[in-house]
């Protein structure tokens, strides 16, 4: 069977066909620049890259333009676009409503619209992308997955904002979390190389790209995570702020004269990594201007390292313990700097780190921890697509019967 895995964004359409019997990414690519100049399509197939240059006006024509390469005669991987078999749809925000994979429906596009107002940027595109799916694939059952679902099993002593609880029943403000199919997948992934039973262990999952967020693991459910009510809590991330005293935005209001648009640009956009260093949001140019003497930029990197280790340590006092601290997504996976600088002078937890083994693991898999830690360490590539396919798979199945 095979899986077509879509993730929308505003301007842009990730996909991935994946043959679910084997695991095997048939074709992968990026339509971009969707109703700009210079859209394309991003085409892989067999490692080989393939550049299509042309107008894409909508969501509809990158779709159309999708379909027609997986099919083409030359560069296709399926004769027809009934050969697949599902789709899944990677959407950020659920609410409070779905815990997981679910068939996609009027019930459930309607439930998705009713939280654009949760995610103003991110569930318009991933809705947008949905419909235009459905308008050419038709007849091909959808399923959505979501982001915020593998957090709805945190408990409401770790949800609740402590401001007046009407505001939560009235609005539903309350932490979501995000990030939920990597910290899943990952999850499972470590569980598996250890060699036991995921639901009888205890494991903090640090997900640390552009956007960035921890999540405490327990019994094979999420019961806390960094990122909050938005994905701006948290971690200091690329442009993102990440934990600040509430106030300073209403500070910031009051003393530069601006507005809530501008403030929210700030914290979203222009803070974080980028905002402290004033270099760039990207870890590989902050830590090149770092070695050159930079201080803010040496100082961005050991701010993000210090709050990585606060988020360690509470979960582990959450938890009572841990069993497992994995890393992944694009910081995680490939900056053994920051993976060093985290594990150091954590010997009072019993984490004993490898060095040699850190800067073997750039990119794939590695236990990055000495046999005598305590505590295991890994580097595991995320892939949340794959995670997507497998449960598309699953709860389309499961509507069939």
């Amino acid at each position: 069977m095979k899986i077509l895995v879509i993730n929308s964004g505003s301007s842009s359409i990730k996909f991935q066909l994946i043959n679910v019997e084997n695991l095997e990414v048939l074709a992968k690519g990026l339509v971009e620049r969707i109703g700009i100049s210079g859209s394309k399509l991003n085409y892989y197939r067999k490692a080989k890259k393939k550049v299509i240059e042309q107008p894409i006006k909508d969501h509809k024509e990158g779709i159309n333009l999708i379909i027609s390469y997986l099919t083409d005669p030359n560069e296709g991987v399926i004769k027809d676009k009934r050969e697949i078999s599902a789709v899944g749809h990677r959407v950020v925000h659920a609410g409070e409503k779905y815990s997981g994979t679910v068939v996609l429906n009027e019930d459930v596009m309607n439930a998705l619209k009713a939280c654009i107002p949760l995610a103003p940027l991110h569930n318009p595109p991933n809705i947008t992308g949905i419909e235009a799916a459905m308008n050419i694939l038709t007849d091909i059952p959808m399923a959505g997955t979501f982001d915020t679902a593998f957090h709805q099993t945190i408990p409401e002593k770790a949800y609740i904002y402590a401001i007046p609880y009407k505001y939560y029943e009235k609005y539903r403000i309350r932490r979501y979390g995000f990030h939920g199919t990597s910290h899943f997948y990952v999850a499972k992934e470590g569980a598996k190389k250890l060699g036991k039973d995921l639901k009888e262990l205890k494991i903090i999952s640090c997900h640390l790209g552009n956007g960035s967020s921890i999540t405490a693991i327990k019994n094979g459910e999420s019961v806390d995570t960094s990122m909050g009510f938005t994905p701006l809590e948290g971690l200091v991330m690329g442009t993102r702020c990440g934990d600040i005293d509430p106030s300073i935005p209403m500070f910031l209001q009051k003393n530069e004269g601006i507005d809530y648009n501008e403030v929210d640009r700030i914290l979203n956009k222009m803070s974080g990594l980028q905002g402290i260093s004033e270099v760039s949001s990207d870890m590989r140019d902050i830590e090149k201007r770092a070695e050159d003497g930079d201080h803010q930029a040496h100082l961005a990197i050991e701010i993000l390292v210090y709050k990585i280790k606060k988020y360690i340590g509470s979960y582990i006092a959450a938890m009572n313990g841990v069993d497992l601290i994995i890393f992944t997504a694009g910081i995680g996976e490939n900056d053994c700097l920051v993976r060093r600088m985290v594990l150091e002078d954590m010997e009072f937890f019993g984490i004993y780190f490898d060095s040699i083994e850190n800067k073997k693991a750039i990119g794939r898999y590695g236990i990055i921890s000495t046999p005598e830690s305590k505590i295991t360490v890994m580097v595991i590539p995320t892939n949340e697509e794959l995670e997507i396919a497998k449960q598309t798979l699953k709860v389309i199945l499961n509507e069939e019967k």
